[in-house]
């Protein structure tokens, strides 16, 4: 969801005649797009912003500002830490960003915005073939943990007819894939229910795949397992964050469901859809959580072995619920508990991974391999990753591949 507002405050910022450098020592307006959902991401953006002041000394007509989650959540208190920056902006706010920049010094803009599902923003985007798409804004669960709802406000979702245009548009462009984004995207409700959304989407000219991120277990529906089964564009992969394999520890996170209800809903689906992939998210760590607790997660892990997870030790949040629960966890219990579950995850997404070894995959290629700038690398419809050597201007196109060698984060491919 940051990557695809900063594509917005990008496309804000061209309106205006401003492009992007990669060097900011060229720059006029340096922009931080915050992260607040955990507390390492803080520490790291504050000492980010600390290495700019030099930049602003030697310059002092040069603009910093904060956007995102940091920004609505500390609003004019990141001028006491760093005075050096100009501007404070919410991720609802930025359609204000120019105003903001014609303004005076330490402009500030963290209001609620009960407009901004009617806003569609310009956006500046990547080229490889797929496409973020905001469909709705903010989230109504108020996990015990989770600093989202007093950032990025109560759920808000975008018309139906706003959403089409923007994906035919998309098509048009040259774009065969988009990413629906949501805090919760089953709880997307316009002139239809987020099952309906798909559908709507599935006839939309020159897009062949849909993905969507983030459900929530509480919400997923019939009608959307039913959209995974006869939408060919619905590619075969749901993100469906878990948290605990504990349901006592599911309940004090307020996630609404126990593990069981969570491990039904699992396997209705994989029996229903062939192929379905599933990743997750696990949260270690959290206040109350025993051995006892822990060993249910890595249960979890096991009985449901998922293709990925992405894990983290619990970090607690200003004014969440989880900050005044009492039994702490050690932070050294709580990095050894990550460990374990790290590990017994690899050694589960390996024997998926190379379950592909000899299968033929299309993908949808991204541009450039992260690990090796000489391979190319794509995703499969179940979101696996290829790495393959393949040709000059295949970025953005669908290539078929053989799968030679399964990996612990990746897959190697053969291009046919």
């Amino acid at each position: 969801m940051n990557v695809h507002d900063s594509e917005k405050i990008a496309g804000v910022l061209a309106r205006e005649g401003y492009c992007s450098t990669c060097d900011p020592r060229k720059a006029d307006i340096i922009i931080y797009n915050t992260c607040s959902i955990r507390e390492k991401a803080e520490q790291k953006f504050y000492s980010e912003l600390g290495r700019v002041k030099s930049l602003k000394r030697k310059r002092p007509d040069l603009k910093i500002a904060v956007a995102g989650c940091i920004a609505q959540q500390q609003g004019r208190g990141v001028f006491r830490r760093a005075p050096h920056v100009d501007l404070v902006f919410g991720p609802q706010n930025i359609h204000l960003l120019n105003d903001l920049l014609r303004g005076g010094s330490q402009a500030v803009a963290d209001e609620d915005n009960p407009l901004i599902a009617d806003m569609d923003l310009p956006v500046v985007r990547k080229p490889g073939g797929r496409a973020w798409v905001s469909i709705m804004y903010g989230c109504n669960n108020f996990c015990s943990y989770c600093i989202v709802p007093y950032t990025r406000g109560r759920e808000r979702s975008r018309p139906t007819e706003n959403i089409l245009k923007e994906i035919s548009e998309l098509g048009r462009d040259g774009y065969r894939e988009v990413i629906l984004l949501g805090q919760n995207v089953n709880s997307y409700k316009s002139d239809t229910d987020f099952a309906g959304l798909l559908r709507k989407i599935n006839s939309v000219r020159w897009i062949e795949r849909i993905r969507f991120v983030t459900s929530h277990p509480r919400d997923l529906s019939d009608g959307l397992a039913s959209a995974f089964e006869e939408l060919p564009k619905v590619c075969e992969h749901l993100h469906l964050p878990l948290q605990s394999g504990s349901s006592r520890i599911l309940d004090l996170m307020n996630r609404g469901y126990t593990f069981d209800e969570y491990k039904e809903i699992v396997t209705k689906l994989r029996k229903k859809i062939k192929g379905l992939s599933f990743t997750t998210d696990i949260i270690t760590g959290f206040p109350g959580e025993t051995e006892e607790d822990h060993e249910d997660t890595l249960k979890a892990l096991k009985k449901l072995e998922f293709d990925g997870i992405f894990a983290f030790k619990y970090s607690p949040r200003p004014g969440t619920v989880a900050t005044l629960m009492d039994s702490k966890v050690d932070d050294a219990v709580a990095s050894r508990r990550l460990t374990e579950i790290l590990d017994l995850q690899d050694s589960i997404t390996l024997k998926k991974n190379r379950s592909y070894e000899g299968t033929y995959q299309e993908i949808l290629v991204e541009g450039p391999s992260e690990s090796d700038s000489e391979l190319l690398t794509g995703r499969t419809r179940t979101n696996k990753i290829v790495n393959f050597r393949g040709r000059d201007g295949q970025t953005g196109s669908f290539a078929r591949v053989r799968i030679v060698e399964g990996r612990r984060h990746s897959l190697l491919g053969s291009l046919m």
